[in-house]
């Protein structure tokens, strides 16, 4: 370490966890606004900043299969706080968003833009909304990052029209909830027929369309809307590659073949 340097706290590493996880893969750099605003908040300079979250680029996953390379220096401490946040998505979110509140001096639910009107008043249910509300916006966040605001099947890249869709359902597999992997960002339509099973996503990255939608060939908009996209690759987000395992569940439990 050099002269005048100073030690990253875990807290500190959480809160960059968190930016990297929300930011698309081509903005972790020096001059972006929201590095330079946690640089700000921590006492580091954007540069400390934007090399940390380089860092955290070589110990992802979804970017070594891809043979993308961060930075090569990460420390014992970043792949520690890294393995913690990557294998505790039920809980590590919801804490560095509680984390990036205090240091901002505000509540988790203003940070994440929760109108008061829509929270019960006090005690235990309003604190089980909010974490609800809080780790349903890091999801979509860190989905809308990672596809770099645009949906896996079409390109539509309105985020109105983007929703953040589970692989393997919210209800089936709490520990996942949060998980990026089990994310991708996909237009309201194909996300309806996604959840009805009338079209999945393979291992292997295609869109695969039912048999019940390619019976309907005589169909103009079936034809528009989804047998074109059949046997189509998806758009591959910039990091956080859906887990196969997660592919493989909606192939043979959701998927009406």
């Amino acid at each position: 370490m050099k002269e005048g340097q100073k030690l990253w706290t875990r807290e500190e590493l959480i809160l960059a966890i968190n930016l990297y996880c929300k930011l698309p893969f081509g903005r972790l750099h020096r001059l972006n606004s929201e590095v330079i605003n946690l640089g700000n908040l921590i006492a580091r300079t954007p540069s400390s900043v934007a090399y940390k979250l380089v860092n955290f680029a070589s110990l992802d996953p979804s970017l070594k299969a891809r043979g993308i390379k961060g930075a090569s220096n990460a420390s014992n401490l970043d792949k520690e706080i890294w393995k913690e946040f990557f294998n505790h998505w039920d809980e590590l979110p919801f804490e560095s968003e509680k984390l990036l509140a205090k240091i901002e001096n505000t509540s988790v639910e203003k940070l994440n833009n929760i109108p008061e009107i829509e929270l019960p008043k006090e005690g235990k249910t309003r604190e089980q909304v909010i974490k609800a509300r809080v780790n349903q916006s890091f999801f979509r966040s860190s989905i809308l990052a990672s596809y770099n605001n645009t949906c896996c099947i079409t390109g539509i890249q309105q985020p109105e029209f983007l929703i953040a869709g589970h692989i393997k359902p919210w209800s089936v597999d709490e520990k996942n909830r949060l998980n990026p992997q089990n994310g991708i960002a996909i237009n309201a339509l194909h996300d309806k027929a996604f959840e009805a099973g009338l079209l999945t996503i393979t291992t292997n990255f295609k869109i695969k369309v039912s048999s019940l939608l390619l019976k309907q060939k005589k169909s103009k908009s079936i034809e528009d809307y989804f047998l074109k996209y059949d046997n189509k690759d998806i758009i591959l987000p910039s990091r956080f590659l859906p887990n196969k395992e997660f592919l493989m569940y909606h192939n043979e439990v959701r998927f009406k073949h």
